[in-house]
């Protein structure tokens, strides 16, 4: 009995086929974009030119107020008055402030500011001072910030 050899594939074996090992190389990067891209039309593009940043914004400056304890804070600048009270916080804006007050606590040893909203609301935020000289400080301090951000007029 004879056996013969198979029929040879009807494709070429893997590895051998074209587009496999070599193939051509891939076709140079266009010199110019295609329309629709780059920079857009001067009405639409930016102030800076692309790629550099725009220069940094000062941020708006004017005095500071801050008295701290180990459980609150107080603090008055640009922005308006914020609280902390044992770890939550609180931030009024000056344009939703009606007024501000403060006082010493009745016993002298803190800081009492309290922030009055337009519709009568209003809260209130104690520190320590520590030591008690610290609170005639903060008062020449504090009443030196509110006359910058809310003059009396």
């Amino acid at each position: 009995m004879t056996t013969q050899p198979p029929p040879p594939p009807s494709h070429p074996p893997y590895g051998n086929q074209p587009g496999y090992g070599q193939q051509p190389p891939p076709p140079p990067p266009p010199t110019t974009a295609p329309q629709g891209f780059g920079p857009p039309p001067p009405q639409y593009g930016h102030a800076t030119p692309p790629g550099t940043a725009p220069a940094p914004q000062p941020p708006p400056t004017g005095p500071e107020f801050m008295a701290v304890d180990r459980h609150n804070s107080i603090v008055v600048d640009t922005d308006g008055v914020a609280f902390e009270d044992h770890g939550l916080s609180v931030d009024f804006p000056w344009p939703e402030i009606r007024s501000v007050h403060y006082k010493a606590s009745p016993n002298g040893k803190s800081l009492m500011v309290a922030v009055v909203l337009p519709d009568g609301r209003f809260y209130e935020c104690v520190v320590e001072a520590r030591p008690r000289a610290q609170l005639g400080e903060w008062f020449g301090q504090l009443a030196a910030v509110l006359g910058y951000y809310r003059p009396m007029g």
